[in-house]
């Protein structure tokens, strides 16, 4: 099976904030004219919009390779999904600051950068613009007898995206030439590699 480039899409708080979910000092920060947005980032377990199933194994993995990057400042997203699997610094609008699990949901936090895409991400949030976040990966699919299309085990989650709407279901792009090319550093494939022999 082929790797295809995997978005799904999920509603932030009302307001793109939940005022309970924030720390004191990101409160502070707030108050100071910063902006965190909070809500779900994506679900294990349940069929979404685009009528994909992610494993809960597949997704903590995922999520637990992640939380990496998050700790290490590195997990920056982009303002709309570009059609590769690059995250183009130049194009960076936010920064995912914290992760966690509620059930079967991924929660998160996202701290608005001063950046070109950033200021336009803060506009439209005080605009009262209803957005949204979308998680961008590649993997490959397999569909069941009963038509659930299941992300495999090759899953590789790349960021989390701001966009405007969901996707229509079943659009996904097409692997592009040169799509796989470096993603991840040789330390980040090191630990992906040592969480999977060691999820066993």
């Amino acid at each position: 099976m082929s790797k295809k480039l995997l978005r799904e899409y999920y509603e932030l708080c009302e307001g793109g904030v939940c005022q309970d979910l924030l720390t004191e000092d990101e409160k502070k920060f707030v108050a100071n004219g910063g902006m965190i947005l909070t809500g779900k980032l994506q679900e294990a377990e349940i069929q979404n919009g685009n009528g994909r199933v992610y494993p809960q194994k597949v997704l903590r993995r995922e999520m637990q390779n992640y939380d990496k990057l998050v700790r290490e400042r590195r997990a920056l997203g982009e303002l709309d999904h570009p059609d590769d699997s690059v995250i183009n610094l130049k194009n960076a609008s936010h920064l995912v600051t914290d992760v966690w699990w509620d059930g079967n949901s991924v929660m998160g936090k996202v701290k608005v950068l001063d950046t070109p895409s950033g200021n336009v991400l803060r506009s439209l949030v005080d605009s009262g613009v209803s957005l949204g976040i979308s998680s961008r990966g590649l993997g490959s699919v397999s569909e069941g007898t009963n038509g659930t299309v299941t992300v495999q085990e090759d899953f590789q989650l790349i960021c989390f995206d701001f966009v405007s709407e969901p996707s229509t279901p079943g659009a996904y792009m097409g692997l592009q030439e040169g799509v796989e090319k470096q993603i991840f550093t040789k330390a980040d494939r090191i630990n992906r590699a040592l969480n999977y022999v060691l999820e066993d």
